[in-house]
């Protein structure tokens, strides 16, 4: 796909002829933030709510954005219609910018990417198998670029046979490095982190979702093999069911009932065909 275009600092551009400074903060010390969304049909999911997480992340990381919103949408559809990929990742990057001193903020570059993209529900009937590690992710509320641990972590998840890792910190549970983690309880209450996590906006999407309590709530260690059902969010992953964690059964040990049918309106909501 090196015929893509993306935007940088306003301005398009062949993907393939993007250079970065190496002064760069996003090169020097891994300081940047993103955001990805999904379009389906040319259709840009949930655009409102990703624009103000990603705002709402460069402010808190000290990073002044170059377009202001209304801009941005502008330049996200017109990225759309130069590369004409109506089912696609959208990637919102804006890096620490060119530093003097390899320490101090600079100007921030604002990149716009754009790759092919489908969801399959195939992976739904499969489920996941996780492991748990402690660990707690820095400022945990904004959406950087940092995924040391979870790239460290590869080897191990692969080795235990596993498809991602659930992180956990003082025995409570937290998230995922890419999704954040439901259960549902045998009062079938469904339960997520409320501390210490990103607030997707997938998972802002569930607690409008019908039929159930959705809820906020302190999740420790225990309470996950004593769970009913459990599941994971994500813009890319919907909703999908997890099977086991550490080698043990969650309920079944297959997709619950609860979680298939908030897959199915989650999906309903964005209009997904399969």
């Amino acid at each position: 796909m090196s015929d893509l275009y993306i935007s940088v600092n306003g301005e398009m551009m062949l993907a393939n002829s993007l250079s970065i400074n190496a002064s760069d903060l996003a090169i020097q010390r891994g300081y940047g933030i993103f955001d990805f969304l999904v379009t389906v049909n040319g259709k840009p999911i949930f655009l409102e709510d990703h624009i103000n997480r990603f705002y709402l992340s460069a402010e808190s990381m000290h990073l002044p954005v170059l377009l202001d919103k209304s801009a941005l949408i502008a330049t996200i559809e017109a990225l759309m219609q130069k590369n004409n990929l109506p089912n696609s990742g959208i990637r919102i990057t804006l890096t620490g910018g060119n530093s003097p001193d390899g320490y101090s903020i600079g100007n921030p570059n604002l990149i716009i990417s754009q790759s092919l993209f489908n969801y399959s529900n195939q992976v739904f009937d499969k489920g996941l198998k996780l492991i748990t590690y402690e660990h707690q992710r820095q400022l945990p509320h904004i959406k950087t670029i940092d995924y040391l641990k979870a790239i460290y972590l590869q080897p191990t998840i692969k080795a235990a046979g596993a498809d991602d890792v659930l992180y956990h910190f003082n025995e409570w549970i937290t998230e995922c490095p890419r999704a954040n983690f439901f259960i549902v309880t045998n009062q079938e209450e469904v339960l997520t982190p409320k501390k210490n996590i990103l607030q997707g906006v997938t998972r802002k999407k569930i607690f409008e979702l019908n039929g159930y309590t959705i809820k906020e709530a302190n999740i420790s260690l225990d309470m996950l093999f004593s769970a009913k059902e459990a599941f994971i969010s994500s813009s890319t992953k919907n909703i999908l069911p997890v099977n086991s964690i550490n080698g043990n059964l969650i309920g079944e040990g297959k997709p619950g009932p609860i979680t298939r049918n908030l897959y199915e309106q989650l999906v309903q909501s964005k209009e997904i065909s399969f």
